[in-house]
């Protein structure tokens, strides 16, 4: 339910500590902000991994809830689902339980040398690696994970759409909904860093029991189409999809039967990449 924004003055505003995340540092809360009950991130993840013949054995990094390692578990995988957030794993294991939850830093870890036949990535998780040397320790650390042949699926936002576009940035979007009856309301602003090559987020928590606002801030990579090939290339991947569209969080979403586009124009990216080659020894 759209709102119109009410500006908060910045004195007033209590900003979350440094790593904390409103959303993240309360699963319920996520999931209410963001139902799935669908499934939709999960279906498409599991499409990508039939049409390219994936093994059983899944590690779905960055799982957060566990809701779509739970679906892929449930369509018969063996999946292990790895997060930062003690808060989300503890949420994962009693409501989302089938899959083994793990915590492990995205920007470097160490699961088992060749104990996956993919890695799934959803929900521009892959962005949160800001340096070259973070992507390079992500992208190392799944290739190392992966058996010959393994599989790499990522879904995040398109560095490319904000070339020139300011759609997204023009306004701040507000949001409501209700949470266990209290009435929680966001307000959140995007702008882009182009120094850093981040797209920075703010967001003003307020909510209708007399609690003061709560300001975070969070930033994603802002990865190009070329980068994305160069960089699965250096660490020993080779490139079978990149496209925006359609996918889980594109308008029209995808549904079952749709096979992916060849354009990278919109503000969602899809990335499937297979490892060539021999293992790297450590």
């Amino acid at each position: 339910m759209a709102v119109t924004p009410t500006p908060t003055p910045a004195s007033t505003r209590t900003p979350t500590g440094a790593g904390r995340n409103l959303l993240t540092d309360n699963p319920g809360l996520y999931e209410a902000r963001f139902p799935d009950a669908g499934r939709l991130a999960g279906r498409w993840a599991e499409d990508c991994l039939r049409r390219h013949d994936a093994g059983r054995r899944v590690l779905d990094m960055g799982c957060g809830t566990g809701r779509d390692a739970a679906h892929l578990h449930h369509a018969g995988r063996r999946v292990t689902g790895a997060d930062l957030s003690e808060a989300m794993l503890t949420h994962a294991r009693a409501h989302h339980p089938g899959p083994a939850y793990v915590r492990a830093d995205l920007h470097r870890f160490d699961l088992g040398q060749g104990a996956f036949d993919a890695v799934v990535c959803l929900d521009s998780t892959l962005l949160y690696c800001h340096t070259d040397d973070q992507l390079d320790g992500f992208l190392s650390s799944c290739r190392r994970a992966l058996t010959p042949g393994g599989l790499l699926i990522a879904e995040m936002r398109n560095g490319a759409y904000f070339l020139g576009r300011g759609d997204l940035l023009d306004a701040p979007a507000a949001d409501e909904f209700t949470w266990r009856g209290t009435v929680h309301r966001s307000t959140t602003t995007l702008t882009v860093d182009r120094t850093a090559q981040l797209l920075r987020r703010t967001r003003v928590w307020t909510t209708d029991d007399g609690a003061g606002p709560v300001e975070q801030r969070s930033a994603w990579r802002l990865l190009f189409p070329g980068e994305v090939r160069r960089l699965l290339a250096a660490h020993g991947f080779e490139l079978l999809e990149l496209h925006d569209g359609p996918g889980p969080r594109t308008e029209p979403p995808w549904h079952e039967g749709l096979l992916p586009g060849r354009t990278t124009d919109a503000d969602r990216l899809h990335v499937l990449a297979r490892v060539v080659g021999d293992r790297p020894t450590a």
